[in-house]
């Protein structure tokens, strides 16, 4: 009988992305024992160790990490299968998997995913958020069945996407800040003398965006926007920010709009998912998602 299971595999995926039994325990929403008591059992069945220990956090050892290589894909092709089996059954997903940029809080999302549970149609939904490229990478690589992404997607890959909205941005800085005292246009020699602060991409193998920074620029990489924001409003620095995600900040002054030569352009937001893969749920979600969402959806 083999050692290594799917479920085995899962759970040390699980692990490697969250870099802790106890992070990998909320999201498999087990007790830290029972995670770290499996590890143990499974790595005293291969004879080999899987993960290094580092207190609280772990990593994988090289062989923990060649087994997830392939595993990785396992796990994709297991999905895959019992999905396929259902939807001869049913016509409906046994999971859909729903991944939106994080600019957009899962909250906003509240009335849909309430409308679907009320279907009670069996599929179990996952819902996560990546940032930028990242959004666009689950797609591609299967760890998504539908997205809501920013900009454009990266070439091929067997998706359709329809757009749903666009946001402008504005180059916002603390009202202390020392760009305000210039008085004119900003230059890019004015925006190298100051930190920007950027909102890091969530891509793991595709390409990093980077967007509205100058080479060479001093800068605090942030998670999220929300971060980023935040950063700006206590001053640490400067960037192009979504209008519509601030107006808040600008009518209480805590954020200052300056007039910069270089502009950022309007950024759109696309619904795409993978049409070989479309169940009853996929068609749910494609049909009620395709409207105008940002920066409708946006919290204000």
């Amino acid at each position: 009988m083999l050692k290594l299971t799917l479920e085995a595999i899962e759970l040390v995926d699980a692990i490697a992305r969250h870099g802790s039994f106890a992070a990998a325990s909320d999201r498999l929403h087990k007790v830290p024992s029972t995670i770290s008591y499996a590890v143990g059992k499974l790595e005293e069945q291969l004879g080999l160790a899987i993960f290094e220990r580092h207190g609280p956090r772990v990593s994988l050892t090289p062989a923990g990490d060649e087994m997830l290589k392939e595993g990785r894909w396992l796990l994709v092709a297991a999905r895959d299968l019992e999905s396929r089996m259902r939807q001869i059954a049913t016509g409906f997903e046994s999971e859909l998997r729903f991944v939106h940029d994080s600019l957009i809080p899962t909250s906003a999302f509240t009335p849909d995913i309430s409308a679907f549970e009320d279907l009670n149609c069996g599929t179990r939904l996952r819902i996560a958020c990546e940032t930028m490229t990242g959004t666009w990478e689950a797609l591609r690589d299967g760890r998504a069945d539908i997205v809501v992404a920013a900009s454009d997607g990266p070439a091929g890959g067997g998706y359709k996407a329809v757009a749903v909205g666009s946001l402008a941005f504005a180059f916002c800085v603390a009202p202390t800040h020392p760009l305000v005292g210039l008085k004119r246009p900003l230059t890019r020699s004015d925006l190298l003398d100051h930190t920007a602060v950027v909102v890091g991409d969530g891509a793991r193998l595709m390409t990093d965006r980077t967007i509205g920074l100058l080479a060479g620029q001093k800068r605090i990489t942030v998670p999220s926007m929300a971060t980023k924001i935040a950063c700006q409003v206590a001053g640490l620095g400067h960037g192009f920010v979504p209008r519509a995600c601030v107006r808040a900040e600008l009518a209480r002054g805590t954020l200052v709009e300056l007039a910069s030569e270089e502009s950022r352009p309007d950024e759109t937001f696309w619904l795409a998912w993978k049409p070989a893969r479309m169940g009853e749920a996929l068609k749910w979600w494609r049909q009620r998602l395709e409207r105008p969402l940002v920066p409708d959806i946006l919290p204000r």
